[in-house]
């Protein structure tokens, strides 16, 4: 059995756990809390879609270094 590819894409797929905990979290939480105040949805709905925006970033930011350092 042969491994193949190189250590970018072993990191790359070792820093995709981190956003998806964090878009867990965000959004999990973000239910809990609309459901305990559902007359505050659209604050919280806002700040979820913020929050998940810079954790995607950063994923897609992992998932461009892990090119660069491959090519």
């Amino acid at each position: 059995m042969e491994m193949t590819g190189t250590l970018a894409t072993i990191g790359y797929g070792l820093a995709c756990i981190g956003p998806g905990i964090g878009v867990g979290i965000i959004f999990g939480l973000g239910v809990q809390a609309i459901a305990r105040q559902p007359e505050a949805r659209g604050i919280l709905q806002g700040q979820m879609i913020l929050g998940m925006a810079v954790i995607e970033a950063l994923a897609i930011l992992g998932f461009v270094l892990a090119f660069i350092q491959a090519g």
